[in-house]
């Protein structure tokens, strides 16, 4: 009920009157005055009533009448009649019926009630109940009152006092309620004047209203007694005190901040008397070191009251709170002060207070961001906001560091160690809850040994002090231990939540603004306002100090929830920081959560040098600098994981503890939420998580998700159960984590990949030179963010998989398995991925529209992108990459096959990249893949790749791990040749629509087109890649592959050649078929002889395959027979390709370095195909042959029919039949030449090219070896020379023509040089007959029949061939040399064939006798023929008959073989008699003359041989032996002597000499031992003396001189023996008893038979024939013949004694001396 209602105003009526009526009863007996006021009183009242209708009003009128009795009650002193007025005059006052005038009365009678100590209380309630109901005091009054409730504050009555106060307070606040709500009333009516800023100098209050007068010279009054100065207007102050007044301050401060913000008066007040008073009383506090003595100071009055110091710290509070924008300076003085208070030195509960203090203002972050703008971003001015945190972490370090000295509870408490101490302290103390049991349940900090428990002190985000508040303290309280510690910990953590909350809702509404100013203005920059800068500061400012303070407590947190706050504020501030780009920052705050995850002392790169840049970054808290402080033991923390640390060394286990659990989760929330303001921070969270996965001992399994790994990894890993059921969560977290990059900005994400890659960089560091298990988690995980981020891959791609690459190459395998699961796996993924566009819809089919639809670039990039990776990998050397690239391909192939279209050359290149040292299983994956490229995809594939299936495949045949493989391959180039085959008309279409494509870019960019084989058309050049890789693997190392790749190379030109057009040809013959060739070759002649043992396993090899060069000299047979019978079959159409020529030469070089290699099979295969295509040079010119036109042009018959079937495909000609072409190309029949004679000029160029390859081929094969023996060269088989020699009488055929003298001249060289040839050994069985045996081998017979066909063709032929014969001649009596001398081959020695051993390979000189002869033979029948030829004339060919026959006859006995001289014997006995007439007609031309001394030597050398008749010669052998050397004597004396004058004179002279010396037989000056059975011819020797004598002394016809020479030969016999016989003599007696030496004795022996013979001779001689002086020389030996007698040999004397028997005919008496002289 309201107190203006009429029932009210009735009551109030009624109750004035009752207390009049009381009031008058009261003093009725002892104050009549005060009874008859009350009596008037009533009837006033009444009379009001009656009267007035608004009787409140007019109540209020006549107050001062209606209060009179009242207030004359009051004066009475009398307890009760007071209590009565009061308590009407309140009723009156709350009923608002009180006038000014009356309230100043009512106010001077309750001061005098004050001044007489009376109803103190009711006095306090009534001046309450005044100024609180109406505004009616003011001025001098309103002052009084106020005076009034101080004076009773100051009472000795306790309860006086306390109400006093609050009534003081009361009442201060209504006059300001007033002011505010004068302020209101006339808000609309007079403009304000703007709020002072700054030092005004008016003290004048004029310009104030009433209220706002009142309040002004309340609160300066407020100032002057707080300041201890007299009030200038609360008049009759007596006492005050400093906290009293300093409480009304603050409240008034406090309470009405708009007050003093409105009007310039109350800010100048606040300014120039509120500030400097605090500064003032502060100054004990700020001047005072705890722990200096007391005593010594000289003002002990100074020292910090606890009392003031607190209120002065409320104050400064709400000095700072509400008015900071006015007092800036004032305000950086005050908060300097309070960080100063947080000092060390200071007193506990000073400290306590001041963090309170502190944590006051961490609540407002709008303050705070003042501060920053007001201070730390101006310049020269203090860092006010930085030192504020700096301080907090300083404070909160030092509570750590220093022991709690000035704390009494601490003291009181038992000692015992700081558990105990500190317990005692905590019990007590606010919020300590009842801790009785184990610190355990305590949350509590403790580093170093030091532990201080944590209070909760206030709810988060405010700031609910404990010690500010305690206004009736005047002693400094005692502060629990930790207090201090919790409080400034709240204060961190609401700073940071209160910073970080601010600024990321400014941040969040800044980008919605950005957002809609970017849709409104699309193409202008959005400019970021300058808050930002600001909210840098801020963070730059705080960020050191927030990080020492959280790392230190974070490490000495034993509170999970502490711990977990802590951690959301290092959270909160990285994000923060990575929002605002501040990096240095907030790699630091992750940096430490990262270390805080990790067991102590970690030793983590990444970290650790990032907290190096920190720490150099140099900052210090009022000179104390801060530590980054490392973790400490952590032994009070509970473990739940020991595992090993990652490290490339192995090192003891380290000990995770459900701290660092805690704060791995912490990371991974920062990087799940806050992934995209990471940046380059990634890595530490990377590497750290890295860490403890490794620890914690998670694996990756399928698709890069870590799970648990099994128990066997290692004894190491220990997981407490508390810890496994974390597990996967974790796991299930880190995989969330990655997953969520989908989300992430490419940026972000780009950060997210090089820090993956840098991590898994260092594993990969870490994992080289062991092989430890190496972490694999940055690879799984790249391989989960690549999965999740498909749909933008491309952005991705190259860096995620360059990196990969790189791992595969890691040495080691558990890394590289992992890279190249994490690489196929993404690959895979890629393809199947259903990206938009799909690749798949590239693959337009080609076969329908004529047109190709080439595949959108965009999706073709992006299949090359996705491939390429794969193709990477085949550059890695390890076969387990290569083998999972591979699996992956098949794995490809097999589902995505269908849709690779640009991406198969990439394929094909993975499948085609093996290497010979990557082992079978490789090869064999790799195969399959292929294979079933082969089988199945070729119809799909782009034509243009088909050359690259070639390549494959060919490679696989080339490889050299698997025969089998490479033997399939070679199969499946057979199939791909037969799909060309079939298939032929659709690839050549699309091939040369690709190809006009191509030349259309090319000459768009001015560039030729350069593709392989170029010319020719493009499905030709497919043919030609499978030609040209078939005759790659035609010459691999492997004779397995060669002989099939030959084989099917061969196969398939014969089979499909027919496809190629004409100019193809060229190409075929020319890059394919000769080039081929050369390979061959070249690696035939360098081909290694060592012996192969076995062929793999147990496989024996034929020893005709033993050595690789056994095995190429197949590939060579084999490839050069190929090319002939291509040549041989193609003929006609190679003719016309214009340079046959050209190939026909290049082809007889490859037969002939064929024919000469080192290896009979080769060389003997050569002349095979030499022989081939001397065939088809023959021409059938046999143009009668009726309708044969083909014949008559040339190709050979047997070609014809299979040509002109055409082919399986299509037609063989692509214009027209071979007819056609064979007429075209021969020209209109009509003006053709004969055919004979145009390809007599080309074939005559052909043969004489064929004859110069013979020519060669024969020289270099049958030239012997230059050097010496040792080196062994190769000697060519006897086949070969027989089919090398057996070619030139069929070569002969075409070239006689122009068959020149030169060319016969090289013929021979060839034909001897070849017989020459010795044989193996181990061959001789099989060539040689036995040696018995005298028969020509088949070489010599050949030998001789070339011969034989020159002869006979010389025969027949024109005169002028005839000057060969004497060539001939040579030739032949070369071969007749043979005989004696085998001819040398080269330096070589060969043994005789009869010593040969079979089983040793020497070299065996054939049996060369037989040739010798039958070539004499020939030689004997020629000069049968040929004797009066001008060319034998004069070319000598008698003389070198018998130059040639000198050499047996001379060897005689010393012949290879005894029929050689005896033939050569009547060989020359025929050839001169035919001859000799010869040589006698053409005496005087001279040109016999030469032959004459050679013919004497002849004789001379057979007759008196120097060879001896070996020993088992028979008597009948010697005998025939000797008729032979008569026959040749009687020779001389029938055909020679008898015609002396048509011969030389010397030549009779030698004749008679050696017939002389036949008689004799003294040819040789000693005598050999063998010698001595020569006495056997002793009918030789008389024919010749016959002979002799007859032509010496009987014929007298002859010349003197010629019996001269008779003469002459006598005598010196004669001497001769007369010398021997001395000498003898002599000997005999000098030797005693010893034997003469056996050559001596035969000597002697010799000369007496001659003597004997001489004798004879003499005697059967006409007596004046002999000389006189010849009968003296005679008998002159007989003295000495007597000699001899004594000798003791009996040899001799039987000799001598025959030589003594004849000189009876001398015994006859001695004549007359005249006679004698006369004679």
């Amino acid at each position: 009920m309201s107190t203006s209602s009429p029932e009210a105003v009735k009551k109030l009526l009624e109750n004035m009157q009752t207390d009049l009526r009381s009031l008058s009863m009261e003093c009725k007996k002892k104050f009549p005055p005060v009874k008859e006021a009350a009596e008037s009183g009533i009837v006033k009242i009444k009379t009001i009533a009656a009267r007035n209708t608004d009787i409140l009003a007019a109540l209020k009128e006549n107050s001062s009448e209606v209060v009179q009795p009242f207030l004359m009650g009051c004066g009475t002193k009398e307890p009760k009649i007071t209590q009565l007025c009061l308590a009407a005059i309140q009723r009156l006052m709350s009923h608002e019926v009180v006038s000014e005038a009356a309230a100043g009365n009512i106010i001077n009678m309750l001061w005098q009630l004050m001044e007489n100590g009376l109803e103190e209380l009711k006095l306090l309630q009534t001046v309450l109940v005044l100024l609180t109901t109406n505004t009616v005091v003011h001025d001098e009054v309103l002052s009084k009152a106020i005076v009034l409730c101080f004076r009773l504050h100051f009472t000795k009555d306790n309860i006086t006092n306390n109400t006093a106060a609050a009534t003081v307070r009361q009442v201060v606040t209504v006059v300001f309620e007033r002011m505010v709500a004068e302020d209101e009333r006339f808000k609309g009516i007079v403009e304000q004047p703007p709020p002072v800023q700054g030092n005004s100098n008016r003290r004048s209050v004029s310009t104030l209203r009433p209220s706002a007068k009142d309040a002004y010279m309340l609160f300066q009054d407020l100032c002057q007694l707080v300041n201890a100065d007299a009030p200038y207007w609360l008049v009759g102050m007596t006492e005050m005190t400093r906290t009293f007044g300093l409480e009304l301050l603050e409240s008034v401060l406090n309470d009405f901040p708009e007050v003093f913000l409105q009007h310039q008066e109350f800010s100048f007040l606040l300014k120039e008397r509120v500030c400097p008073l605090v500064i003032k009383l502060f100054s004990p506090n700020i001047k005072f070191r705890q722990g200096s003595s007391s005593a010594a100071s000289p003002a002990p009055v100074e020292k910090p009251y606890f009392p003031i110091c607190m209120r002065l710290l409320r104050v400064v509070s709400v000095l700072i709170k509400h008015f900071y924008s006015l007092l800036v300076t004032e305000c950086e003085i005050f908060l300097s002060l309070l960080v100063k208070f947080l000092d060390g030195e200071k007193p506990q509960w000073l400290r306590a207070v001041a963090v309170e203090s502190v944590h006051r203002l961490c609540v407002q972050p709008h303050l705070l961001r003042s501060f920053c703008q007001s201070y730390d971003m101006k310049q020269h001015s203090t860092k006010v906001f930085r030192d504020i945190v700096n301080a907090l972490g300083s404070f909160i370090q030092s509570l750590f560091i220093v022991p709690n000295a000035g704390n009494p509870a601490a003291a009181s408490a038992p000692a015992g160690g700081s558990g105990s101490g500190a317990q005692g302290a905590v019990q007590g103390g606010p919020g300590a809850g009842g801790v009785s049991g184990s610190l355990t349940t305590q949350a509590a900090f403790e580093y170093r040994g030091t532990w201080i428990p944590l209070m909760t002190v206030s709810v988060q985000g405010s700031a609910k002090a404990t010690y500010l508040e305690m206004l009736d303290k005047v002693e400094p309280p005692s502060i629990p231990e930790g207090y201090a510690m919790s409080v400034a910990f709240s204060a961190l953590l609401d700073l940071v939540r209160g910073i970080t909350s601010m600024i990321e809702r400014e941040l969040a509404k800044e980008e919605e603004e950005a957002a809609e100013w970017r849709d409104a203005h699309p193409d202008q920059e959005w400019q970021p306002k300058p808050a930002h800068l600001v909210w840098e500061e801020m963070v730059s400012a705080c960020w050191c100090g927030l990080l020492a303070a959280l790392s230190l407590l974070l490490d000495a947190s034993t509170d999970e929830t502490a711990t977990e706050n802590i951690l959301k504020a290092e959270l909160t501030m990285a994000s923060l920081c990575g929002r605002l780009g501040l990096v240095t920052p907030r790699d630091a705050f992750i940096t430490a959560i990262c270390k805080a995850s990790l067991p102590p002392h970690y030793a983590l790169t990444v970290l650790s040098s990032n907290a190096a840049n920190l720490s150099s970054k140099a900052y210090s808290i009022q000179g104390q600098s801060v530590q980054i402080i490392s973790p400490s033991s952590e032994s009070h923390q509970q473990v739940v994981a020991v595992g090993q640390p990652l490290t490339a060394q192995p090192q003891g286990t380290v000990v995770l503890t459900a701290k660092n659990i805690q704060c791995m989760r912490t990371l991974l929330n920062l990087a799940h939420c806050h992934g995209a303001v990471l940046g380059t921070s990634w890595q530490l969270v990377l590497a750290t998580l890295q860490h403890l996965v490794w620890i914690l001992g998670l694996k990756p399994g399928v698709g890069g998700a870590l799970k648990p790994g099994r128990a066997v990894e290692g004894p190491s890993t220990v997981l407490t159960t508390a810890v496994m059921t974390d597990l996967p969560v974790i796991s299930n977290i880190l995989s969330r984590l990655f997953e969520s990059s989908q989300y992430l900005d490419d940026v972000s994400l780009h950060h997210l990949i090089n820090a993956l890659c840098s991590l898994s960089l260092e594993a990969m560091e870490m994992a080289y030179g062991n092989n430890k298990e190496p972490s694999l988690f940055a690879v799984a995980k790249l391989l989960e963010t690549g999965l999740v981020n498909m749909d933008r891959i491309e952005i991705l791609w190259r860096p995620l998989t360059g990196h990969l690459l790189e791992v595969c190459q890691h040495p080691n395998s558990r890394m590289r398995e992992w890279g190249a699961e994490a690489l196929t796996a993404l690959i895979k993924a890629g393809l199947a991925y259903k990206h938009d566009p799909p690749l798949a819809h590239n693959q337009v089919a080609n076969t329908a529209s004529t047109k190709t639809t080439l595949p959108n670039a965009a999706i073709c990039r992006l299949q090359l992108l996705l491939l390429n990776p794969l193709k990477e990998l085949s550059n890695v050397l390890h076969a387990d990459i290569r083998q999972k690239q591979l699996e992956s391909v098949l794995q490809i192939l097999q589902s995505q096959g269908d849709s690779l279209g640009p991406g198969w050359p990439l394929v094909l290149g993975v499948i085609g990249a093996i290497r010979n040292d990557q082992g079978e299983s490789l090869i064999r994956t790799a195969f399959q893949c292929l294979q079933l490229v082969v089988t199945d995809f070729l119809p799909t594939m782009p034509c243009t790749c088909l050359h690259i299936v070639v390549d494959v495949a060919g490679s696989f045949g080339l490889q050299n791990q698997e025969l089998n493989i490479s033997l399939t391959s070679i199969g499946l180039l057979w199939n791909i040749s037969d799909y060309f085959f079939q298939r032929g008309e659709a690839i050549t279409q699309e091939l040369e629509r690709e190809e006009a494509a191509l030349q259309k870019q090319a000459q768009e960019k001015g560039e030729t087109l350069n593709r392989p084989f170029h010319p020719a058309p493009p499905f030709d050049c497919l043919w030609l890649c499978l030609y040209a890789k078939l005759g790659e693997l035609c010459v691999d190392p492997r004779p397995a592959v060669r002989k099939s790749a030959g084989q099917t190379m061969f196969s398939t030109i014969a089979a499909h050649g027919t496809l190629l057009q004409q100019p193809t040809w060229h190409i075929v013959v020319w890059k394919v078929l000769f080039h081929l060739l050369d390979c061959v070759r070249r690696s035939s002649t360098t081909a290694d002889k060592e012996k192969i043992e076995s062929g793999g396993g147990n496989i024996l090899i034929h020893h005709s395959r033993d050595t690789a060069e056994k095995q190429w000299a197949e590939t060579w047979v084999l490839t050069l027979a190929g090319v002939a019978r291509i040549f041989n079959t193609r003929r006609y159409l190679l003719q016309q390709l214009g340079d046959f020529f050209k190939a026909w030469e290049v082809l007889l070089d490859h037969i002939q370095s064929a024919a000469l290699s080192k290896n009979n099979e080769v060389s003997l295969a050569a002349l095979k195909s030499f022989q081939e295509i001397l065939q088809i040079v023959t021409p059938v010119k046999d143009s009668d042959k009726p309708g044969d036109a083909l014949a008559a042009m040339g190709v050979p018959p047997v070609l014809i029919d299979p040509l002109t079937a055409s082919g399986p495909g299509r037609p063989l000609m692509r214009s027209d039949s071979l007819v056609e072409r064979l007429t075209r190309y021969n020209g209109a029949e009509l003006q053709a030449p004969p055919p004979g004679e145009e390809s007599a000029l080309e074939d005559s160029a052909l043969w004489w090219s064929a004859w110069n390859t013979w020519y060669r081929t024969g020289t270099d094969s049958t030239r012997p070896p230059s050097g010496g023996t040792e080196k062994l060269s190769f000697i060519p088989s006897q086949p070969f020379l027989t089919a090398l020699i057996q070619i030139f009488p069929a070569l002969y055929q075409h070239i006689k023509a122009g068959f020149s003298m030169e060319d016969l001249k090289k013929l021979g060289v060839i034909l001897h040089g070849a017989v020459s040839v010795p044989i193996s050994s181990d061959a001789s069985p099989f060539i040689l007959p036995s040696y018995t045996e005298a028969v020509l081998t088949s070489l010599q017979e050949a030998v001789l029949t070339a011969l034989d066909v020159l002869q006979k063709a010389i025969c027949v032929g024109p005169e002028n061939l005839q000057v060969m014969y004497p060539a001939i001649f040579e030739q032949l009596l070369l071969f007749v040399e043979f005989s004696c001398k085998p001819p040398q081959y080269g330096k070589m020695e060969t043994k005789h064939v009869a010593n040969a051993k079979y089983n040793q390979a020497e070299w065996v000189a054939l049996n060369y006798v037989p040739f010798a002869e039958r070539s004499l033979e020939v030689v004997v029948d020629l000069y049968h023929k040929t004797a009066c030829h001008k060319a034998v004339i004069s070319e000598k060919v008698l003389q070198n008959i018998i130059k040639t026959l000198r050499m047996p006859l001379g060897l005689k006995y010393a012949c290879p073989s005894e029929s050689t001289w005896k033939l050569a014997v009547s060989s020359l006995l025929k050839v001169l008699s035919i001859g000799l007439p010869v040589a006698r007609q053409h005496a005087s031309s001279g040109k016999f003359d030469t032959m004459w001394p050679e013919l004497a030597n002849a004789f001379e050398d057979f007759l008196f041989t120097k060879s001896t008749p070996p020993d088992n010669l028979s008597i009948q052998e010697f005998q025939k032996n000797e008729a032979i050397d008569v026959e040749v004597v009687q020779l001389i004396s029938t055909e020679i002597l008898p015609f002396a004058n048509f011969i030389p004179k010397d030549f009779v002279g030698q004749i008679m000499a050696m017939l002389n010396k036949g008689s004799i037989h003294s040819q040789s000056p000693s005598f050999t031992e063998a010698e001595i059975d020569m006495r056997m011819r002793e009918e030789f020797s008389k024919v010749c003396f016959e002979t002799l004598l007859q032509f010496s002394f009987s014929n007298k016809v002859s010349t003197p001189q010629e019996g001269y020479i008779s003469r002459m030969a006598l005598s010196v016999l004669l001497k001769r023996s007369q010398d021997v016989l001395r000498r003898y003599v002599e000997d005999e007696r000098l030797s005693g008893r010893c034997p003469l030496p056996r050559q001596q004795v035969t000597e002697i022996i010799f000369v007496l038979k001659a003597i004997s013979t001489l004798m004879d001779s003499l005697k059967k001689t006409q007596p004046e024939n002999v000389d006189g002086n010849t009968w003296a020389q005679v008998i002159a030996l007989y003295p000495t013949l007597v000699e001899c007698i004594t000798c003791s040999s009996s040899e001799v004397s039987s000799a001598l004694k025959e030589a003594l028997g004849p000189f009876k005919d001398f015994m006859q008496p001695p004549v007359s001396r005249v006679q004698n002289g006369e004679s």
